[in-house]
């Protein structure tokens, strides 16, 4: 029995859709975050709020019109249960990355979108909807932002010889694995935001290292993978293999996002 092929989509093409649906997703969460919303815990006890629910249906709704072949693994059906069959291409949707940040009334949370094809994220789309920034990587692009400026190439920094500017999760915040890991850096400064702002800031060039030695989740990372690795940087485990993906269960191990060395 011969397997069906996937059609072939243009990745400028699927590059545009995934910034388009980002944006449009942004613009709801900002629209729920203005009139109020409540916030519900999930089995895993992390928190979910409408507007997480709202950007997801947005964006799968969009993906699977336009590009209905590719498969799509997002973060709310995969806790309502909702499982998908992937191949070698797929998407990866975090619809609202940072809830907690989002829910406490803070503004680092993100709308990720990526796809991944044989292993590696190759094109990124994630919103800042609380910046009105929207960055996006992949289809021989590069890396760049989008805002109220325009567009914008951006780059990874060569980090100041005062030492580097390292993001932490706020959520992990007093992990002692991560003192333990700074040890050996030269560190000028260290700050504790939520979400995948943190890739974004590294690939923007305005901090240089973020260790994660705590849980994450595939869709967490791959969008701005896909980013910090087209401005230069770089998404590894600790033993220096680039962060792949498709795992069994989605679930990330430890990494490490640097910025230039």
């Amino acid at each position: 029995m011969n397997t069906p092929s996937i059609p072939a989509y243009e990745d400028r093409f699927l590059l545009d859709l995934a910034l388009r649906l980002a944006d449009e997703a942004a613009d709801l969460i900002r629209d729920i975050r203005a009139r109020g919303f409540a916030t519900q815990v999930k089995s895993d006890s992390s928190p979910v709020t409408e507007a997480d629910h709202a950007a997801e249906a947005h964006i799968l709704k969009g993906l699977r019109a336009h590009a209905p072949a590719i498969p799509v693994v997002a973060e709310e059906e995969m806790a309502a249960g909702i499982r998908t069959d992937t191949g070698s291409e797929f998407w990866l949707v975090d619809p609202l990355d940072g809830t907690r940040e989002f829910a406490a009334g803070r503004d680092d949370f993100t709308v990720n979108i990526a796809l991944v094809r044989d292993g590696r994220p190759v094109i990124g789309a994630v919103a800042l909807p609380a910046y009105h920034q929207l960055y996006g990587a992949g289809a021989g692009r590069g890396a760049f932002r989008i805002d109220a400026n325009g567009e914008q190439a951006i780059h990874v920094r060569t980090p100041p010889a005062e030492g580097l500017t390292v993001l932490a999760s706020r959520h992990y915040a007093d992990d002692p694995r991560l003192k333990d890991f700074l040890g050996g850096h030269t560190i000028a400064h260290l700050g504790n935001i939520g979400s995948a702002a943190k890739f974004i800031r590294v690939a923007e060039g305005i901090a240089d290292l973020y260790p994660r030695l705590g849980t994450t989740m595939e869709w967490d990372t791959a969008a701005p993978q896909a980013i910090v690795e087209a401005a230069g940087g770089s998404v590894t485990t600790p033993d220096g293999t680039t962060l792949a993906y498709g795992k069994p269960g989605w679930r990330n191990p430890h990494f490490i996002c640097r910025g230039a060395r």
